[in-house]
């Protein structure tokens, strides 16, 4: 702490307090109280985490919790996506009325296999995307709590 002219004591940097109209000088500002370290971490927390870190059969159980919950989810859009697709040529096959469709003056199996695909990919990746990070989030979430 350094003195001032004034006599005030304050920290080096801090601002000097305003005075108001009537000359008497305003309040300072209140202090924060800056914490480094939170000690409402439980242990088990760090426990969990160690666990993770050293690979034991706890931290291993963990992991492949995670993975075995993104392997589900990746098999079942996938097969949300592979089966209607791979169907199609089948369908076109079996009903030849149904493969000499015209839509907009394209054929239907042009557009269902050569164009419809594309932004239903597109849909079904975002989707993947935003499941799996959910999944890591709550594993996240799992470990620190």
């Amino acid at each position: 702490m350094s003195k001032h002219a004034s006599g005030n004591s304050r920290e080096a940097g801090e601002p000097e307090p305003e005075s108001s109209a009537a000359g008497v000088p305003a309040k300072p500002p209140r202090r924060k109280r800056v914490v480094l370290n939170d000690s409402r971490n439980p242990v088990t927390v760090l426990r969990t985490i160690t666990e993770l870190e050293e690979q034991t059969s706890v931290g291993e159980a963990l992991v492949r919790n995670l993975v075995r919950a993104q392997l589900r989810m990746a098999l079942g859009l996938a097969a949300l996506v592979g089966i209607p697709l791979a169907g199609l040529p089948l369908a076109f096959y079996l009903s030849p009325t149904f493969a000499n469709l015209d839509v907009l003056g394209l054929r239907l199996p042009w557009l269902l296999l050569g164009v419809l695909p594309f932004p239903v990919l597109l849909g079904i990746g975002y989707w993947y995307n935003r499941l799996a990070e959910r999944h890591e989030k709550d594993f996240v979430n799992m470990v620190e709590s």
